[in-house]
This record gives structure tokens, sequence and C-alpha cells, in this order.
């Protein structure tokens, strides 16, 4: 997190568990809602289709700026580059990041050496053959996209 001074902003995706990671209900940044889904603006019932996302309060007018964050390095942010620039959004330094790498990463810090043979397209990880078997379920498809 950045060290600004002030308190920390949120982001959240409000979505049915059955569609996790697809289809969200509702984006939230800052604190206010930024898009959602919703039906026909004509429609005499809440729940008519299609549901599309649509841009809500904190998509427009200056609600744009307060709802983001601009991160810049610590010099920039000391020499004022947000009244230099002109920039609406919060700008806020950031710190600590200069000295992480692939090993600073928890369940990701494997770099392996990966070869694939182009001739017959076979893959290795530090000399062992990989495969894999075809997939049997697809989540995240076509199915989850059809409403």
């Amino acid at each position: 997190m950045p060290d600004s001074g002030q308190d920390h902003t949120t982001d959240l995706v409000l979505c049915n568990p059955a569609f996790f990671g697809s289809k969200p209900d509702m984006i939230i940044k800052g604190g206010m809602i930024v898009a959602s889904k919703m039906g026909d603006a004509n429609a005499s019932i809440p729940t008519t289709q299609p549901v599309c996302y649509q841009p809500m309060f904190a998509a427009h007018g200056k609600a744009k700026q307060e709802a983001c964050l601009t991160f810049v390095s610590k010099a920039a942010f000391d020499a004022g580059i947000k009244d230099a620039y002109g920039l609406e959004k919060n700008v806020v330094p950031v710190h600590g990041c200069r000295n992480i790498s692939k090993k600073a990463m928890v369940w990701n810090d494997r770099t392996p050496k990966l070869t694939v043979d182009p001739e017959t397209y076979k893959v290795t990880v530090d000399g062992e053959e990989i495969t894999s078997r075809p997939a049997e379920k697809l989540p995240l498809t076509q199915l989850y996209s059809l409403f």
C-alpha cells in the first residue's frame, strides 16, 4: 500500500459466486459505484434482458478523479507532479518496490528453465518433459456469457 498519509482505499467487486471471475454485479472503487449491471431503462420490470454493464455514479464528472489513484515515484511526488501537470486524480507515492523480484511472490517464486522443441513441440521444465490431458471442464467459457 502506498504511504500517502491518507486513508487507504479499497476496490471491491460484488458478484454472484456462480459467476465469480467472469460477471461481476457491481464494481466499487474508492467507496463509490463505478459500474453495475442494468436492464433496459424502458422496461416495466427490473429484470429485463439484456442486462448490460452501465457506468454509474463514480464514472461521471469529478467523481472519476476521486475514485482513482495515480501512483508516482517519491521524487515525482515531492517535486509536485500533480500541480505541475495539472492532474486531477489523487496522486500518491509508492515505496518499497525497488527490491521486489520473483522471489518475493509467495505462490509463484520459481524461475525454471523452460524449453520447447520446435520439431516435436515437447515442453520441458528443468529438463523434465511435461504433458497435460485434454480438459474435461471449461469454466468461465461461453456458458457463462449466454445471459
